[in-house]
């Protein structure tokens, strides 16, 4: 039985009252009190904490927290008397013990329970504190009310300048959707709705039809931003637009003008949509026009229509863009709500540019290609031609982290991470999962990847995310599932993964928990779907290490010709392969031969401080020789003295020497280096402090 009940059971009753009341403190406690983990329970115990504190940063000292820690805007809480001291104090306690559950240490599961004490004690108070808020916020409001209507009268009326037609338009439609929903067809979706009372939607890109070039890129453009229009409603399903337009390259189809009804019928099924939206952009004069249609996915009936036009120029696009997506969606929405549908803030993109857009979408492109070096020359002019594009900040940061550039990763991560608020509920999930890749653990990312799944389950990138992320922390048996319902949803598309790793890194879990004959067969499969050489190279190392441990020496010597070819015809120099070479027979256990090639590869590049200490590593790792492994290691610190792997390497061969003090100094300075999260690093640092307290307790 769980040591907290009691404690859960009066966090549950606070949730209760204030439902409807604090979105924010909402979101964060429904997760707390579904949680039975420790490490969890600790994690949103902060999560709700962070949320009161920020929203007392910016209502009692008049300014955004950004990135600053709880503990500075506390102290300064309770310096400037905003907060009574009883309640600093229960702040103080409940930040002090909830980083347990931030960054995986080892502690008492007793000490939850003063946790959530605390954090029960901090939301009594804030209710409170809210309460007396809105009263005061309800009589300067009928204050304003009552000077708006004196202004208002002596007032001359201005006239718009601009899309006068098309406010008129839209204000009209919006008008007769909430006052007359029986005129939509509400019983025909009534049908479409999933298990969960939600309707599922693919959004096809647009067809140009205009016969200008210039225009293709509004063809996901416009599909980009209906889905993130849509994805901001929590009674909507809607599917990303990669997994839609990777079904359409499967076809062989090349001009979006080729997908027609049936086939996009086609796709919408194989991603469990009901509902299918199809459009085309049209030139008429000096208009330019966007259609749109809902269609029943099954039986490729249009059963609703929609069409705009506005000036045939691109800055107003978004414009256009934006009536659209509100006519659609609350045509949706109401089919799935009992009662009428508010008007709702329309503007979910983040950035009125085309220009930054148009970049956008090069970059975005060039990124699914891999070349990094590109999307981040088009995404750097995206953000210079709009420096609140939060989707563009984010991918560069992605961008720069998939090549180890981790100090421009991170910048443009907080980058992305303080602008946050600018993004709906859907994206924002992706913006604190980039911050948990930089700035946090495997954990959080969990967290984030398991809310993204919510939003949309038959997304086989984040089943693939959520698999690192237990594979991160040597999860394999968690890792798994994960890592195969990525590839049951590719396989229900009929085709292959986005790349090698999909199968690799399930290969390696299989690996890791002795399951060798599915580890085999899914080496096969992966040769068939990616033959190119750097792809093979990667599926022939697995099959290398596999062979090793079973004691096939055919298949060992197969592998290693076929890798020794394909790294000459790409002009891979001989270091490098001998370093390949290594690196397979020391994880198939075959560490003569390891040895051999790690001190050949040193032999040719005597002064490079990664030659160096790979063969250190290796010699300490497996006990093949500390002293000369410490030795070379510590000239690999020479020449590169802040590598946080090379001081891990040193860290772990001073504690097989039994200096556990000095391991622990060296260790801990690793990890003051590191530049994201290294669980092994976080492992060797452990048992160090296990065998200091040994040491004393004997």
């Amino acid at each position: 039985m769980q040591i907290w009940i009691a404690e859960i059971k009066e966090i549950e009753k606070l949730f209760e009252s204030l439902k409807g009341q604090l979105p924010g403190l909402e979101k964060e406690l429904c997760q707390l009190i579904k949680a039975d983990d420790p490490n969890v329970l600790m994690l949103y115990s902060r999560r709700c904490l962070e949320v009161i504190i920020t929203d007392l940063c910016e209502c009692e000292l008049k300014r955004p927290r950004k990135t600053e820690p709880l503990k500075g805007i506390i102290d300064k809480l309770n310096k400037e008397e905003k907060v009574p001291s009883h309640i600093i104090t229960s702040m103080d306690g409940l930040n002090s013990l909830s980083t347990y559950g931030a960054h995986p240490k080892d502690f008492d599961p007793e000490q939850v329970k003063p946790v959530l004490t605390n954090l029960a004690v901090i939301i009594k108070w804030y209710l409170k504190y809210k309460s007396s808020q809105d009263i005061c916020k309800e009589e300067s409001e009928q204050e304003m009310i009552t000077s708006k209507y004196t202004d208002i009268s002596t007032k001359k009326i201005r006239k718009p300048k601009k899309n006068l037609a098309l406010i008129l338009t839209t204000i009209c439609l919006i008008v007769a959707i909430i006052v007359f929903p029986k005129i939509f067809k509400r019983n025909k979706l009534a049908n479409m709705r999933s298990s969960d009372g939600r309707i599922s939607v693919a959004v096809m890109p647009f067809q140009n039809m205009t016969n200008d070039t210039t225009w293709n890129i509004w063809q996901d453009g416009i599909q980009d931003n209906l889905i993130t229009s849509f994805s901001n409603s929590e009674e909507l399903k809607v599917r990303q637009a990669e997994s839609i337009n990777k079904l359409i390259q499967s076809k062989g189809l090349t001009n979006y003008a080729s997908v027609t009804p049936s086939v996009a019928s086609s796709i919408s099924q194989k991603l469990d949509a009901n509902v299918l939206v199809c459009g085309s952009l049209n030139k008429a004069g000096a208009t330019i026009r966007l259609n749109a249609q809902l269609i029943d996915s099954k039986t490729e009936e249009v059963f609703k229509s929609f069409q705009i036009e506005g000036p045939y120029h691109e800055e107003n696009i978004f414009h256009i863009i934006d009536s659209l997506s509100m006519m659609a969606k609350n045509y949706l929405i109401l089919s799935v709500l009992e009662k009428d549908v508010p008007i709702y803030n329309t503007r979910f993109t983040s950035t009125n540019s085309p220009e930054a857009f148009r970049y956008f979408m090069y970059g975005r492109n060039e990124f699914v290609k891999r070349d990094y070096a590109a999307a981040r020359k088009w995404l750097l002019q995206s953000i210079s031609a709009d420096s609140n594009f939060v989707q563009a900040i984010a991918l560069l940061s992605l961008a720069y982290g998939n090549q180890r550039i981790y100090d421009q990763a991170k910048k443009w991560c907080l980058r992305a991470y303080e602008k946050r608020d600018l993004l709906t509920a859907f994206q924002k999930i992706d913006i604190e999962r980039l911050y948990a890749s930089f700035f946090e653990t495997p954990l959080e990312r969990i967290i984030c990847l398991k809310q993204s799944i919510e939003f949309d389950d038959q997304w086989p990138i984040y089943y693939y995310n959520l698999g690192l992320a237990y594979s991160d922390l040597y999860q394999y048996d968690n890792a798994i599932p994960e890592y195969e319902k990525a590839l049951e949803i590719f396989k229900k598309w009929g085709i292959k993964p986005y790349w090698i790793f999909n199968y690799t890194y399930l290969g390696t879990a299989y690996h890791n928990t002795g399951q060798y004959n599915k580890e085999k067969k899914l080496y096969k499969k992966a040769e068939q779907d990616f033959p190119e050489d750097m792809d093979l190279i990667q599926i022939l190392r697995r099959q290398a290490i596999l062979a090793l441990v079973e004691g096939d020496s055919v298949t060992v010597k197969q592998t290693q010709e076929k890798a020794l070819s394909i790294f000459r015809s790409n002009s891979t120099s001989e270091a490098d392969m001998l370093t390949a070479l290594a690196s397979v027979f020391a994880e198939g256990g075959n560490l003569d031969k390891a040895e051999k090639y790690y001190r050949q590869a040193l032999f040719l590049e005597p002064e490079k401080p990664s030659r160096i200490n790979n063969l250190a590593w290796f010699l300490i790792k497996n006990d093949r020789n500390i002293d000369e492994g410490l030795e070379l290691d510590n000239k690999a610190l020479q020449l590169s003295p802040d590598n946080y792997l090379y001081l891990d390497c040193k860290g772990w061969g001073l504690y097989k020497q039994s200096k556990y003090k000095e391991a622990l100094e060296v260790l801990e300075k690793s990890w003051e280096l590191k530049p994201v999260y290294n669980h092994e690093l976080y492992l060797h640092i452990e048992e160090v402090k296990k065998a200091i307290a040994n040491q004393k307790n004997n």
